[in-house]
């Protein structure tokens, strides 16, 4: 399927005034994707379940577009020339841009140029490792970003880093002199919001799945009958669940899920 096209600084009518709500996502690929979860994975299933993750948040996406005219999903992707095997994981709705070089500093920020710069009034840079993130704080997410003024809305993780990042105009500071892929990434971005004076509003804390320990609270979320601790449940995220089902099912809990 062929999703269409957007081009930096190139006007589109059709997205002008709502919000981009992008996913910054890398084409999944063997051996290259989700490398953490690689074990207990293996490197063709971590490279799946990178897939069903990308499912599962666009479908989120697309629901929230449906219910509310105002958001667009975004596929923010890297590399370019992917754009035949993204089709295949993403809504008929969603629309395609491709990201920047760079470090991951420069790809948010030049994401979110890129962005305003075709027309959106608001922008949100959702990270692609939170396949279970739920439904309603999207929905909060629209309602900040629809009102005209000038704040970040972000989304911490349990780890220290953020799941999403709203913004109604571009702040390049936000980006600069962050320690990415550590616990001092959200704090770090608050404190860059200060030096601007850009009021904050933070939605409650969600957590990303990039290593063992995520990866079993993922399995107590979805598979809340088989886990020793009982979490909060978010999103369905049925592409991930079936995925892990047909691991579970054909091998049992030990070398995906060791609860210990």
């Amino acid at each position: 399927m062929k999703l269409e096209m957007l081009t930096a600084a190139r006007r589109n009518p059709a997205v002008t005034g709502r919000c981009a709500m992008g996913i910054m996502m890398k084409t999944p690929r063997n051996g290259f994707s989700k490398t953490r979860l690689s074990p207990p994975l293996s490197p063709e299933e971590a490279a799946g379940i990178s897939r069903c993750f990308l499912k599962d948040t666009s479908v989120v996406i697309e629901a929230l577009s449906r219910q509310d005219p105002f958001v667009v999903g975004v596929a923010i992707y890297t590399p370019v020339g992917s754009e035949g095997d993204l089709g295949e994981l993403l809504p008929p709705g969603f629309k395609m841009i491709g990201q920047r070089e760079g470090d991951f500093g420069t790809r948010l920020s030049g994401a979110a140029e890129d962005l305003f710069s075709v027309g959106f009034s608001a922008v949100c840079l959702i990270g692609s490792d939170s396949p279970t993130l739920p439904f309603h704080y999207l929905q909060d997410l629209a309602t900040f970003l629809k009102e005209p003024k000038d704040r970040m809305v972000i989304g911490p993780c349990w780890d220290g880093g953020y799941y999403l990042l709203g913004l109604r105009d571009v702040h390049t500071r936000l980006f600069e002199n962050i320690t990415w892929s550590t616990d001092r990434v959200y704090g770090e971005t608050i404190e860059r919001s200060k030096e601007i004076n850009l009021p904050a509003v933070t939605l409650p804390v969600w957590y990303d799945v990039d290593d063992q320990f995520s990866l079993n609270r993922l399995l107590s979320e979805l598979f809340p009958e088989r886990a020793n601790e009982a979490f909060l449940q978010g999103s369905a995220a049925l592409y991930t669940k079936e995925f892990l089902h047909q691991i579970l099912a054909r091998e049992g809990t030990g070398r995906i899920w060791p609860q210990t």
